[in-house]
């Protein structure tokens, strides 16, 4: 099992290799386990909290929250800067505009819906 301080020690690129690595793991973990040829079945779970806290460590460098290794540049100060932030702003009021358009849609539709089955009721009488 890793730990998160044994990742925040590792390079950039370390972690990418160590992704990839415990990716490869949890498909073979899985694969053997249909095929029911794993022994220990809680490999899949600690591959897959491993895989998790690389993700985070990884996620966390490229925004530039955590600390970086020795010797490394921080994404932001490279120049790549993340836009992230700004996605996400326009992600959350976009619900909410469609949220009183699609009530505003359904309003009419619950209407037609009403009308149609008192219509229904009436021809059946």
């Amino acid at each position: 099992m890793l730990k998160a301080t044994d990742l925040h020690e590792r390079t950039i690129e370390d972690l990418r290799e160590l992704e990839k690595t415990l990716t490869r793991d949890v498909f073979q973990n899985r694969f053997k386990n249909f095929t029911n040829r794993l022994d220990d079945t809680s490999s899949i779970k600690k591959a897959k909290k491993d895989l998790a806290r690389v993700k985070t460590v990884l996620t966390q460098r490229t925004k530039g929250l955590t600390p970086v290794a020795k010797g490394e540049v921080p994404a932001a100060a490279a120049g790549t800067e993340s836009t992230e932030p700004k996605a996400k702003a326009k992600k959350a009021a976009a619900p909410r505009a469609s949220a009183k358009s699609a009530a505003a849609a359904e309003a009419p539709a619950a209407a037609k819906k009403t009308a149609k089955k008192t219509a229904k009721k009436s021809e059946a009488e």
